[in-house]
């Protein structure tokens, strides 16, 4: 093992700066944030005596505890003036050790203020214009907008009945899945903050946000229950634009969007998802596409009360796996193993002819015979 010394260093630096327990989070709706930090020291025995915060809006000043005589460095809480919806600050830190030194200030940490009020929304819920058949295919909501002005700063705020994915002139908004996330829905309903400044460009930008049954009204439990939190899917979408002149913009969901399907014909958690690649609707996520064809949405009247900003961790893309094995069972089933169990997707590339069908099944485990195993999934299809 080898220690490295830094010698004749004896200044205790603070490190780790967390805002609600989270680093540079977006979209904090705790009106008064905790603070969080750590402090490193190459010496032992080495102990916070006192700290000082300081809290900027911009350049300007906007909060300082002046020196507080505490060892508390976890969950300090704000005590300044009222923070705005929507605005992002930023937060340093020094502290006194046990031996009287000050430490160097920190290095700042950012945070943003989630939609505090109600009336910080803008959007309107909408849902499909059209008429959804039997199988509830997945919506495809588009808008598109201009910005002729140099932006500073956008922020988006999204969240759905049922699950989204949100992209910019083609590009996914934020690297979550399955959001907003699974709550009681009628008493809790999560939103997430994006910076989207940089998805976004001058001149004609397109916002096209693809929706899901997800937990809100797909198959879930043990007795295959539907429509457990409403029957409607919908979208909410606000994106909040500041440009370098200080003047504002909101693009928000309303009855100018349009809505359409495309190639995703059935998706549910449990039973899986059907695409047919025959109806994809090339380029409807981009500027320029022509959307003649779609239905205005419909304006819903749902309520805003249950929103919240986002608690728990998001769900995110980790590691790529590729098979270990490919096998023929007994039955003469063609099976593909990754190795171990894990949650995920399959990505593929195959070449055939319009109307061809390829069913991927998915399953843990092989019976005793060594065949494909799916009694212990229940009812769940788990079929692509």
């Amino acid at each position: 093992m080898q220690l490295l010394f830094l010698a004749g260093y004896s200044q205790v630096t603070v490190t780790n700066l967390l805002t609600e327990n989270r680093t540079n989070p977006m979209g904090v709706d705790a009106v008064k944030p905790r603070f969080s930090w750590q402090l490193f020291s190459d010496k032992r025995n080495v102990l916070q005596t006192a700290y000082e915060i300081r809290l900027m809006f911009g350049k300007d000043m906007y909060w300082a505890s002046d020196k507080i005589n505490s060892d508390q460095s976890v969950q300090v809480g704000y005590r300044g003036k009222a923070l705005q919806s929507g605005e992002k600050y930023s937060w340093k830190v020094k502290v006194w050790d046990n031996k009287g030194k000050a430490s160097a200030w920190s290095a700042p940490s950012e945070f943003q203020m989630a939609l505090l009020n109600n009336s910080d929304w803008k959007a309107k819920w909408v849902t499909p214009g059209y008429e959804e058949d039997s199988l509830r295919a997945s919506p495809l909501f588009r808008k598109q907008f201009n910005s002729n002005k140099k932006i500073a700063h956008a922020t988006a705020y999204i969240t759905s009945h049922g699950l989204y994915q949100a992209q910019i002139n083609g590009k996914k908004v934020g690297d979550a899945y399955l959001t907003p996330g699974w709550t009681s829905y009628n008493k809790r309903l999560q939103y997430q903050t994006y910076d989207v400044t940089n998805l976004l460009k001058n001149g004609s930008n397109e916002i096209g946000v693809t929706l899901g049954s997800g937990w809100y009204r797909g198959i879930i439990g043990f007795t295959n229950s539907v429509n457990v939190y409403g029957k409607d899917i919908a979208l909410l979408f606000q994106l909040d634009i500041k440009y370098s002149d200080g003047s504002t913009e909101s693009v928000v969901s309303d009855g100018s969007w349009k809505s359409s399907t495309g190639s995703i014909v059935y998706a549910e958690i449990y039973n899986g998802e059907t695409i047919d690649a025959r109806k994809e609707k090339t380029g409807w996520e981009l500027p320029g596409y022509n959307d003649a064809a779609w239905t205005s949405v419909k304006v819903a009247d749902f309520s805003k009360e249950s929103l919240i900003a986002t608690q728990n961790e998001l769900v995110k893309k980790h590691e790529t796996f590729t098979p270990v094995k490919i096998i023929t069972t007994p039955k003469g089933e063609k099976v593909i193993d990754f190795g171990q169990n894990l949650v995920g997707w399959v990505m593929m590339k195959v070449k055939g002819n319009a109307g061809d069908k390829i069913t991927l099944s998915h399953a843990e485990v092989l019976d005793k015979y060594g065949n494909f195993y799916t009694e212990n999934l229940r009812a769940a299809k788990a079929q692509d």
